[in-house]
């Protein structure tokens, strides 16, 4: 396979690589991308739902109270129920993805 695995895409090259896209600048770029993360945040802090169509939908999931264990130690503890934001990959994102995966191992 083509690809390398381990590499990781951090929020200044997806910054850098919509304004060479776009033509905006970074700042300006930069402020849209911020603006992004914090408009879905601030939609799951209020319990809303987001759904960007052909990308994936994020949304918050509550987590029962559940027995766990330390791993260092091995005792028993209680982890106390909680809401966690999720995120799932819609089918043409996950599809798109897939297909460029396999065109690169070929």
């Amino acid at each position: 396979m083509s690809t390398e695995m381990g590499t990781t895409t951090t929020k200044v090259d997806l910054v850098n690589t919509i304004a060479h896209k776009t033509g905006l600048t970074k700042n300006e770029t930069e402020s849209v991308v911020n603006g992004l993360f914090e408009s879905i945040i601030d939609s799951l802090k209020a319990g809303n739902r987001i759904e960007i169509r052909g990308f994936g939908s994020f949304n918050i999931r509550h987590k029962n109270q559940r027995q766990a264990r330390n791993p260092r130690t091995g005792e028993k503890v209680m982890v106390e129920p909680k809401n966690v934001p999720s995120f799932k990959i819609s089918r043409e994102f996950k599809q798109a993805v897939s297909e460029s995966l396999k065109a690169d191992g070929e």
